[in-house]
């Protein structure tokens, strides 16, 4: 039977929807399957399939298979247009389109645009917005069918035409592997599979270098690595194309001839060479330059001389003095040992003298955290490379805040590759840079290890804090801490506690109620007051699994509330989000909180306001931007606190993300409690797994530079 999708009710991330329709004779009814993968309010579907009877849900039509088609009926072409899926369309002006021209409408939207204006509120502007929209969709849905005729998910058709434009069919027949690092969603194995389908041969030189240059991708994406020893990226990319080696082999030399690859001898294992993506070695040798600059610079510091502050400690004394007299340095430490202390006294040094301070961490949350615990105003990374000018003429910066005689970069182990580049770049020679951070937290999410590199040469002077201070020896976070980075189980008490539950089922419904009621309850706070952080994205106990868990209870769908699903994700009003990619033009940056304000189908996007109170528009072909923040993973809390934390702890797929610096980075993140659930051994497994070093030269190169 033919029927219009009115509400997605369920969509699980292997595609199988459950979703509530109409069609003539049958007002009202529910159908599910796999099959209606990627389908969205609105469209006008062909059912093959047969009624069943659900033991919990009960009538409901389960679809073996079903195709798109244009709506015919009135009643279907209202609730087409009226869905949102032609952007400038909403409800009422559907009704009004549809009262007009009855049957016929989509016909006139397609061949006779111009009579457009005859409904009322329709000028000619509204019709060039309409007729584009319409324009759009259509090329979107004939590449949905090539997509489907191709056995990739119809769903990237969006994303593809966002990339492309009307050159997408040209590129999928051409070299669908362009497609790779351009539209997200898109990696080597769907732009493989549209390749081989299209006719690409599977031995081509074509489908060996998009390989190799994926397996490098991968490397720096999942573990972090900047290079890879040439022999095992050989074998990864036979492996991924199921070809023999000699095959591969030759590639390599090619991408080194095209510039796209660059081989050199390995760091620290004579004899081998290694591989690196062409910008990412770039970087690396840019970074080692300008460190090696900042390093060698003279101090332009205006100090007279200071007065020790008799509250510090000998190795806080020990940390003002290097910041003073070294241009480029480094402190750590453990919680709880008086870094921010540290940091408002080197601060307030400069200051005192005539010097401008810049303080700034790598996320708006990090930043903001450092300047409550400091007391001095603080920026993101982000925020100083753009060189904004300050809105407020009592703070410490000046309009050139990478201009300032000293800049302290907190939570530094968050530098990735990419951002540190752009930071030492931007510092000028003679300003002293101070890099705080933990090394025991977990590094980057993007490629390198930028402070535990400078940490292993020795000509970079450093301070590490070691004295815990009495006011927070008492805490049961901060010995657990302690303890975790000894590699030492942490004791239960003072606010780190641990529930052993074994099954991950019974680990996820504890975990959500512990966030959702428990937790609120004792301590009488709103459940926004408790994060779920997770070791995993996927499985029982996930991120994504949790996330959704918790959102259903605490922002269920409703008569009335908006919402729109994007893939398996659905964002309501009301909801809690993050943004997961810096965006410089929306003036929002990675790990942000903030909350949906609006969905609007009839313009195709949904409205946040940030924490800050900054509100901000996402296009629906933007959403992969954000992510539901009532679960995250322990990489996203990186340089955020909260009050109180609640974590899963299950050896699911292995447990191969549980290691030290996992665990120690989870805990860390809570001010008051932390909250463990699961399993014993998989608590110890993380305590005593101490996990991969990431392949980079930056050690080695920057050594190397400061002894020449």
């Amino acid at each position: 039977m033919e029927a219009s999708v009115e509400q997605l009710v369920y969509v699980r991330e292997d595609a199988y929807t459950v979703a509530r329709m109409s069609a003539d004779g049958v007002p009202d009814f529910v159908a599910a399957g796999r099959a209606l993968g990627e389908v969205q309010p609105g469209e006008t579907l062909r059912l093959f399939g047969e009624w069943s009877t659900h033991p919990r849900h009960g009538r409901r039509f389960a679809v073996s298979a079903c195709e798109r088609v244009t709506p015919s009926s009135v009643r279907a072409i209202r609730i087409y247009l009226g869905s949102g899926l032609i952007r400038g369309i909403g409800p009422r002006l559907a009704y009004a389109i549809v009262d007009h021209f009855g049957e016929a409408t989509l016909k006139v939207i397609d061949a006779e645009p111009e009579r457009l204006t005859e409904v009322v509120n329709i000028g000619p502007q509204r019709r060039s917005q309409i007729v584009q929209a319409w324009l759009e969709q259509k090329a979107i849905a004939a590449l949905m069918v090539t997509l489907q005729g191709l056995g990739v998910s119809p769903l990237l058709a969006a994303k593809i035409y966002q990339v492309f434009g009307p050159d997408a069919d040209e590129v999928l027949a051409a070299d669908p592997y362009q497609l790779i690092g351009r539209v997200r969603g898109i990696a080597f194995r769907v732009a493989d599979k549209i390749a081989l389908q299209s006719g690409v041969p599977e031995r081509s030189p074509q489908r060996v270098k998009a390989a190799l240059l994926d397996r490098l991708e991968a490397a720096g994406s999942r573990d972090g690595h900047c290079f890879v020893p040439v022999a095992a990226l050989v074998r990864e990319t036979a492996e991924l194309i199921e070809q023999d080696q000699e095959l591969v082999r030759p590639m390599v030399d090619a991408l080194v001839g095209e510039r796209r690859l660059v081989v050199e001898a390995a760091p620290d294992r004579p004899g081998q060479a290694v591989a690196y993506a062409k910008h990412v070695h770039a970087r690396e040798v840019a970074l080692t330059e300008q460190l090696t600059r900042l390093a060698r610079a003279r101090s332009t510091l205006p100090l007279r001389a200071f007065r020790e502050d008799p509250e510090l400690h000998d190795d806080q004394r020990a940390a003002v003095n290097m910041a003073l007299t070294s241009t480029l340095s480094l402190l750590t430490g453990g919680p709880g040992c008086g870094k921010s202390h540290t940091v408002k006294a080197i601060a307030t040094t400069v200051r005192a003298a005539g010097g401008t301070v810049t303080l700034t961490a790598p996320t708006g949350k990090a930043a903001k955290r450092l300047s409550e615990l400091t007391g001095l105003p603080a920026m993101t990374v982000h925020r100083m490379l753009a060189q904004q000018p300050d809105p407020d003429p009592e703070t410490l910066f000046d309009e050139r805040p990478a201009q300032a005689d000293l800049i302290v970069v907190d939570e530094a182990s968050m530098l990735d590759l990419h951002l540190a580049t752009r930071l030492t770049a931007a510092v000028p020679s003679g300003s002293h840079l101070l890099l705080i951070g933990d090394s025991d937290q977990l590094p980057s999410i993007g490629p390198g290890d930028v402070l535990a590199d400078l940490l292993r040469v020795t000509e970079i002077p450093r301070v590490q804090l070691t004295h815990v201070f009495r006011q927070a020896g008492g805490s049961g976070i901060i010995d657990a801490a302690h303890r975790i980075r000894a590699g030492r189980s942490p004791a239960v008490g003072g606010g780190f506690w641990f529930e052993e539950l074994d099954d991950p089922e019974q680990v996820a419904r504890r975990v959500a109620h512990l966030a959702m009621v428990a937790i609120p309850r004792k301590q009488q706070v709103e459940p926004d007051q408790v994060q779920v952080l997770c070791p995993m994205r996927r499985g029982e106990t996930g991120a994504t699994a949790l996330g959704r868990l918790i959102q259903d209870q605490l922002n269920p769908t409703a008569d009335g509330k908006a919402e729109h699903w994007s893939g398996a994700t659905v964002f309501r009003v009301g909801d809690r989000v993050m943004p997961i990619r810096n965006n410089y033009d929306k003036g929002v940056f990675n790990g942000e909180t903030a909350t949906v304000t609006a969905v609007v189908q009839e313009e195709r996007m949904i409205e946040i306001r940030t924490d800050d109170g900054e509100s901000v528009r996402y296009g629906f072909d933007e959403l992969d931007d954000l992510t539901h923040s009532y679960a995250i993973s322990v990489h996203r809390s990186q340089g955020s606190e909260y009050p109180f934390v609640v974590a899963p702890i299950v050896a699911e797929s292995g447990g191969i993300m549980l290691r030290r610096k996992l665990l120690y980075t989870l805990v860390t993140r809570a001010k008051a409690w932390v909250v463990l659930v699961g399993q014993r051994e998989a608590l110890e497994l993380a305590v005593h797994r101490v996990g991969h070093r990431r392949n980079t030269g930056l050690a080695r190169r920057l050594a190397l530079s400061l002894q020449g």
